[in-house]
């Protein structure tokens, strides 16, 4: 139920008790996360260059990329040593809540295996791995929100900046 002083506040503001009743009862409403889907191994011609630390260069498998009906943009990560180190991962990032997630790990036979780990974690911003910070600030997310379809994700990647939404 509505308190008066909360009516008379969203009121004032233009908003009508529906309004406000829906606004009330969004905390209610609980996140639920749809169940990964793995996509086919990553191919070399498909990988976008987003990110270099040191010797590590970071690439996203531009087929993998999908935004998925819970909010999440999923995608493949390749990060590739200058010694020739090659590590593949498929990952989730939250742009709601600055966290990510590992979904599984990519074999050198092109096959996953799934990660034992269930849990979102915060993004760091700090130290040597900023991929998944620079992935959230500058490809994925405008704020909280994800910045526009995965063809429009996929055209920043590739240094096409495009209108937030396209």
């Amino acid at each position: 139920m509505i308190s008066a002083s909360l009516t008379l506040l969203l009121l004032a503001g233009g908003l009508t008790s529906t309004t406000a009743q829906a606004a009330e009862d969004e905390p209610d409403k609980e996140w639920r996360e749809v169940e990964a889907q793995l996509p086919a191994a990553p191919k070399n011609e498909n990988l976008l260059p987003f990110y270099q630390s040191g010797s590590m260069q970071f690439f996203i498998d531009a087929p993998s990329l999908s935004i998925a009906s819970d909010g999440t943009v999923r995608y493949t990560l390749v990060a590739s040593s200058s010694a020739g180190a090659r590590n593949v991962s498929y990952e989730g990032i939250r742009c709601a809540t600055y966290e990510k997630k590992l979904y599984a790990f990519g074999r050198s036979d092109g096959t996953w295996s799934r990660s034992r780990r269930d849990e979102w974690d915060k993004i760091s911003q700090t130290g040597a791995n900023k991929q998944h910070h620079s992935l959230f600030t500058e490809y994925f997310c405008e704020g909280n929100t994800i910045a526009g379809k995965a063809n429009s994700i996929l055209d920043r990647l590739r240094g096409k900046r495009t209108l937030y939404g396209r």
